[in-house]
């Protein structure tokens, strides 16, 4: 992975590292963007990452997932469908799935 670069980028970048928190504490995050969306040059994932597929990620970073999801949606083009979750989100104590159909998950749960 390249980083970007550019003056304004290293300054986002400097003010990333003094707003993530605990330096020592990382989270892993699942990242998926339309692969269509082309950014003008190499993504900054803004940690480390592990690609899966067309335009998605693997991301350990020390960013909150709101400062780590507007630093990618900043570097794709304009609309672009970004999704951005935490692993260890817990689905019982966060109704992110709320409204599915039963069963609308058992792909995901069983495997």
């Amino acid at each position: 992975m390249e980083a970007a670069t550019g003056a304004s980028e290293a300054e986002d970048a400097g003010e990333a590292d003094r707003d993530a928190g605990d330096a020592d504490a990382v989270t892993l995050y699942w990242l998926w963007h339309d692969p269509a969306a082309v950014p003008e040059g190499a993504l900054d994932l803004h940690g480390d990452a592990h690609p899966f597929g067309p335009g998605m990620w693997l991301v350990r970073s020390p960013l909150t997932r709101s400062k780590l999801y507007h630093r990618i949606k900043w570097q794709l083009p304009e609309g672009t469908p970004l999704a951005c979750a935490p692993l260890g989100d817990d689905p019982a104590g966060w109704p992110k799935f709320k409204g599915m159909e039963a069963g609308a998950l058992g792909w995901l749960r069983g495997g």
